[in-house]
C-alpha cells in the first residue's frame, strides 16, 4: 500500500507553484467575496427588497457559468492550464472596472440592474473556462501524497477568507460606494492574475488544432470515461442535490432574512455594535472558523484510499443542523417568540457546518485527484461542475420565487428534507463505498 503520509519537509508550502497558486486565489477569491456581498445587498437595495429579481440574477449568472464549463474542460486538457487561469483573471478584473465605469456615468437603478446582469453573464462564463483548468492544475505541480494537504490549504484559505473577508466585505460596502468596492475587486482579480503568469509546469500541448469537432469529440471521450467510473458518478449526482439545497440557504435566505426579518425588527442582538448588514458577517465567521478547524484537522489526517460512506454519514450530520436550523426559525422568528435566540441558533449552525463542510469536501477532491487520469482531469473536473452546479441556476431562481410567495420557512424546510434525502441515498448505494 501506498504510503500517503508526510514528512516535516515535505509541506506543499516549500513548492513554488503551490504558493503562487495560493496567493492567486487569495486575493481573487477575496476580491469576489466582496463582489458577491456587495451585488447581493445592492440588488436588494435599489429594488426594494425584491427577492425574485435577486433569484434571477443568481439563476442567470449560473446559468452563464454552467453554459461555458464544457468548454473550460475542454481547454484546460489542451492548453496550459496557468495561462487559461491569468488570462480568464484578467478578463474579470477589467469587465468589473468597466462596469464600476459605467455605473458611474449613468446613475440610474434600473440602468444599473442592466449592467450587473450584463456583468454577471460575462464574468461567470470567464469563471466557467477557469475553473476545470483550476480544478486540474494541482495534480501536475504537486506530488500525490500531498493533494489532500494542498486541499486542505486551499480550504483553511477560505475559510479564513469566510472570517476576515466577510468582515471586510460588511465594512467596506457600508463605507464606500459600490462603485468604488468594484474598482477594489477589480484589482484583486489583475493582482490574481499577475501571481499566475509565474506558474510553470511540465506542460505538452496537444499535437492537434483545436476545431469544433475536436471539442465534441472531447466532451464525448470525458463522458464516455465517467460513464465507466461508477463510483465518481454516483458522488457527482449526490453533489448537485447537495449544492441543490445548499445555495438557497447562503444565496438567498441569509440575504433576504436580513433585509426583512432582522433590519425591520425594533431591536435586535447587539444592534449598538452590528448593523444588520454586519450578522451576514457574524454567520460567515462562524462558518469560516469552523471550516478552518475542519481543514486543519483534514490536513494532519493521512489520505484515506475510500471516503465515500463517511461522507455519507457527515451528510447525515449536516442534514440534522439543518433540520435544527429549519424548526428554529419556525418557531423563534416566524411564531415571534425571539429574534435574538434564533440569532444565536443559527451561528451555532453556522459553526456545526463549517465543520462538516470541510470534512465532506476536501476528501472528495482529493479522491478526484487521486483516481482520474491526468489527461483527462479537466473535461471530467468540468463535466463535475455541471452536473454538481448544473442545479443552482434553478434552485436561486426557485428560492427566490418561494421566499417571495412563502416565506422562509416552507424553503428551509424543503432543503432539509433535501440534504436528509441525499445523504439516506448515499448511505444505501453499494457503489460509493468504492469511492
Amino acid at each position: 500500500m501506498m504510503d500517503n503520509t508526510l514528512n516535516r519537509n515535505d509541506n506543499v508550502f516549500f513548492n513554488r507553484n503551490f504558493r503562487l497558486v495560493f496567493f492567486g486565489a487569495l486575493v481573487s477569491e477575496l476580491g469576489a467575496l466582496l463582489f458577491n456581498f456587495a451585488v447581493s445587498f445592492y440588488i436588494l437595495e435599489i429594488t426594494g427588497s425584491n427577492a425574485f429579481e435577486q433569484g434571477l440574477y443568481l439563476a442567470v449568472c449560473g446559468a452563464s457559468m454552467l453554459l461555458f464549463t464544457p468548454l473550460g474542460g475542454v481547454l484546460g486538457d489542451r492548453f496550459n492550464k496557468a495561462a487559461i487561469m491569468y488570462i480568464c483573471d484578467f478578463i474579470k478584473g477589467g469587465m468589473i472596472i468597466l462596469a464600476a465605469v459605467f455605473m458611474l456615468l449613468f446613475n440610474d437603478p434600473e440602468v444599473h440592474i442592466a449592467i450587473l446582469f450584463v456583468l454577471g453573464i460575462l464574468s461567470n462564463a470567464a469563471a466557467g473556462i477557469f475553473t476545470p483548468a483550476s480544478g486540474a492544475l494541482f495534480p501536475h505541480i504537486v506530488q500525490d501524497r500531498q493533494l489532500q494537504q494542498a486541499n486542505a490549504y486551499i480550504t483553511m484559505k477560505n475559510s479564513l477568507e469566510g472570517i476576515l473577508g466577510v468582515i471586510l466585505a460588511g465594512i467596506l460596502y457600508s463605507a464606500l460606494p459600490v462603485c468604488t468596492l468594484f474598482v477594489l475587486v477589480g484589482l484583486c482579480y489583475t493582482a490574481s492574475g499577475i501571481s499566475e503568469l509565474f506558474i510553470r509546469y511540465d506542460h505538452h500541448p496537444s499535437p492537434e488544432k483545436l476545431t469544433l469537432k475536436e471539442a465534441l469529440r472531447d466532451m464525448h471521450s470525458g463522458l464516455a470515461y465517467l460513464r465507466s467510473q461508477k463510483a465518481i458518478m454516483v458522488m457527482i449526482g449526490a453533489i448537485l442535490f447537495i449544492n441543490f439545497f445548499s445555495a438557497p440557504l447562503m444565496n438567498n435566505f441569509i440575504p433576504y432574512f436580513i433585509k426583512t426579518d432582522l433590519a425591520h425588527a425594533p431591536t435586535y442582538l447587539l444592534d449598538g455594535a452590528l448593523t444588520p448588514e454586519l450578522w451576514s458577517s457574524v454567520f460567515s465567521v462562524c462558518f469560516g472558523i469552523s471550516s478552518l478547524i475542519g481543514a486543519l484537522l483534514m490536513s494532519a489526517r493521512p489520505q484515506e484510499q475510500k471516503c465515500g460512506y463517511k461522507t455519507a454519514l457527515r451528510l447525515c450530520l449536516y442534514a440534522g443542523v439543518m433540520i435544527m436550523a429549519t424548526l428554529s426559525f419556525w418557531q423563534l422568528v416566524d411564531r415571534g417568540i425571539s429574534l435574538n435566540a434564533f440569532l444565536v441558533v443559527f451561528s451555532i449552525g453556522c459553526l456545526l457546518l463549517g465543520c462538516l463542510v470541510s470534512c465532506i469536501n476536501i476528501p472528495i477532491l482529493t479522491a478526484m485527484m487521486r483516481i482520474v487520469d491526468k489527461d483527462m482531469l479537466s473535461k471530467v473536473t468540468s463535466i463535475g461542475a455541471v452536473g454538481s452546479q448544473g442545479m443552482i441556476p434553478l434552485a436561486s431562481l426557485l428560492a427566490g420565487v418561494v421566499l417571495g410567495s412563502l416565506g422562509s420557512t416552507p424553503l428551509l424546510a424543503f432543503c432539509s428534507l433535501g440534504f436528509t434525502a441525499t445523504a439516506l441515498f448515499l448511505l444505501g448505494n453499494r457503489s460509493i463505498r468504492e469511492f
